[in-house]
């Protein structure tokens, strides 16, 4: 992900929801990918920590592990990292599966 100006709050400084919304996101990609034929999926919990800044102009990467993958719950570590490998924040979440949505 791309650090625009407008996902900054300290001018130049990445908000941590921005981060946050980031790593959610392929959380629930992530959990897709796994889901049995009609079910669907919402983050039920989400936990970050945030260990360094990015910022404006930089890149982010984000590198989703799965720690559980289970028949009503999955749930995610992804690691948000700049281009330098220094780690921006830590997400676990979890995500639930909802069988026959319609």
């Amino acid at each position: 992900m791309t650090v625009r100006d407008e996902l900054c709050t300290v001018p130049g400084i990445a908000h941590g929801g921005a981060i946050m919304a980031f790593a959610d996101t392929l959380g629930a990609a992530a959990t897709v990918l796994n889901l049995p034929p009609g079910a669907t999926t919402t983050t039920i919990e989400s936990k970050t920590n945030f260990f360094a800044p990015a910022t404006a102009g930089s890149r982010v990467i984000g590198e989703c592990t799965a720690l559980h993958r289970g028949r009503r719950t999955m749930v995610w570590q992804t690691r948000v990292t700049r281009e330098d490998g220094k780690l921006v924040a830590l997400v676990i979440q979890t995500q639930i599966v909802l069988e026959g949505q319609d």
